[in-house]
């Protein structure tokens, strides 16, 4: 999917996400960052109807953990689940998974941006 956006909507995201004073230039070399804000903004789901949901979560005693029959591959500690049931067995799992390292990336093909 192809994405672009004008120099005033870089500009404001810029503003918004803090990189820049408003009325200042974004700078060439944080530019490609705030484009890639803003095409995950773009790709965040918009409503409730769009976020992805497991049909069914199982939590077996010991911490094994199944989402829609597959495991759930991490570790998991099994003192920090929260669970949020509602009359119809709907709900929300709340997971704690520790980590030693913690990463957040961008798309590795930035979208195209046009000015």
């Amino acid at each position: 999917m192809s994405y672009s956006f004008t120099d005033a909507e870089i500009q404001a995201a810029a503003v918004r996400l803090g990189v820049i004073k408003a009325g200042a230039s974004v700078p060439a070399r944080l530019r490609s960052r705030v484009v890639a804000s803003l095409v995950a903004d773009r790709r965040r789901p918009k409503s409730a109807a769009e976020v992805p949901v497991a049909q069914t979560v199982v939590i077996e005693p010991g911490g094994q953990i199944s989402v829609d029959g597959r495991p759930f591959p991490w570790v998991v500690q099994a003192g920090q689940i929260g669970v949020t049931l509602q009359p119809d067995g709907a709900g929300m799992v709340t997971l704690t998974m520790p980590a030693l390292n913690i990463q957040i990336t961008q798309p590795a093909h930035p979208e195209s941006e046009t000015s």
